[in-house]
């Protein structure tokens, strides 16, 4: 806010100077020069005609050459003249006015500032969830220059904002927790703070919602419930841990705020029908694999049969290297090539592990009923999210097989699509 004020003030001046300088110089001065300029344009404009005339064969050279020496002279006598006369110096009206507007345009600008402004814009902001348009800076040099903002004055909430979605671009997520701890202690009643906070907390554990950014979750949509950003990720808590349930619920929620043909809406439309696909298949009141157990698969995966299996590599385009970062997630998955999509087997890997070699088998299924051997022909896709949610999101990177029949070895997926 300081440097704001300093800004100010320097405009002011320089405002001032605009306006009050010509007028305290005056304008005595300025008739004498303005007569001299028009005579000197008039004897101008006369020696050009005659050179015209000169050409045109109405003059001799001679007449022409006496002619221009009489109109020299007189420019010369034009000149001393201006020169050797002195012009007293009147007293300038003027200069009161200069004297009396310096000291009414501060004065004008403050109040106005008052009426019209408002010095706790940011704040006012802050209150309606309206930061949206506070983009982070790039580079490690824009996020040293927020960090001595924000040293330097704690409770500036946009620099601390921009500080720790800069942390988020730049992979720094638990620098990015400790600045969205300290917001929330700033505006603790803030819905979209407590969610970006839950979105940070889960990159920063190793991108999962399990534990305390689910706690962050709930606490936005207590302050809020239509907060959009808490409903997304509740939904994607709730598909993590199995609780299809409320996945639906709180996806259903989200969808009813967003335009029906919004690319978002798609988005939330394709995560209901997987988790509707996923709850429809639970039977005998065993709940779904969890993504921890997707993560860490039994042991008794290598004793599963060839009929039961999918092996392969999943590699990136080179064009597409550029987009993505090392801990993006990386999904691997099989499904059935008609019927749900819900997945039949699943792996998480990072960007870094890729290119890699995949084992996708029945050990992996979510539901025992569905299993890759039970389907005779299944699509291998792979994707990398940003978020690291399952559901899709527009910029992802995918790419997928031709339908192929379980037990197919050494298939190749290579990433090279972007998710619109």
């Amino acid at each position: 806010m300081t440097l704001f004020w300093i800004i100010c003030a320097a405009l002011i001046v320089i405002a001032i100077l605009f306006v009050a300088l010509p007028l305290w110089r005056g304008t005595a001065k300025n008739n004498d020069v303005v007569r001299d300029a028009a005579n000197l344009e008039i004897l101008r404009d006369q020696i050009n005609e005659m050179d015209v005339d000169l050409k045109n064969g109405l003059l001799t050279p001679e007449l022409h050459e006496q002619g221009k020496r009489e109109l020299q002279s007189r420019v010369l006598e034009e000149v001393s003249e201006s020169a050797a006369t002195p012009t007293a110096t009147p007293s300038n009206p003027y200069k009161r006015l200069a004297i009396v507007l310096s000291v009414l345009l501060p004065i004008m600008a403050g109040g106005l500032y008052t009426q019209v402004g408002n010095p706790n814009a940011f704040s006012d902001r802050m209150a309606h969830g309206d930061t949206s348009d506070i983009g982070a800076p790039h580079g490690e040099a824009g996020i040293a220059a927020l960090e001595i903002k924000v040293d330097a004055n704690p409770e500036d909430g946009e620099s601390l904002v921009m500080l720790a979605r800069a942390y988020m671009d730049a992979n720094r997520y638990s620098e990015s927790v400790q600045a969205f701890e300290k917001l929330s202690k700033l505006v603790p009643d803030e819905a979209w703070v407590w969610a970006d906070y839950a979105d940070a907390q889960a990159m920063a554990q190793g991108q999962t919602l399990k534990g305390k950014p689910t706690d962050l979750i709930n606490k936005a949509l207590a302050l809020d419930p239509d907060s959009m950003k808490g409903l997304a990720l509740a939904g994607s808590a709730g598909m993590e841990r199995g609780d299809f349930v409320s996945a639906i619920k709180h996806w259903e929620r989200l969808r009813s705020l967003l335009p029906a043909d919004s690319e978002d809406g798609k988005m939330i439309d394709s995560g209901l029908d997987e988790a509707r696909q996923m709850l429809s298949h639970i039977k005998g009141g065993k709940p779904p694999m969890a993504l921890e157990e997707i993560n860490n698969p039994p042991a008794k995966a290598a004793a599963v049969g060839g009929a039961e299996r999918i092996t392969g590599t999943v590699s990136l385009s080179p064009a597409l290297k550029g987009k993505v970062s090392p801990d993006d997630t990386v999904f691997v998955l099989a499904r059935a090539a008609e019927g749900p999509k819900m997945p039949l087997a699943i792996l998480r890997k990072q960007v870094r592990d890729l290119p890699l070699t995949f084992e996708l088998n029945d050990s992996m299924a979510m539901q025992p009923q569905m299993k890759l051997s039970a389907f005779d022909k299944v699509i291998v896709v792979s994707r990398i999210s940003k978020s690291g949610m399952a559901m899709p999101e527009a910029g992802d990177i995918q790419g997928m097989s031709q339908p192929l029949r379980p037990g197919t070895k050494d298939v190749n997926v290579k990433l090279d699509q972007i998710v619109n």
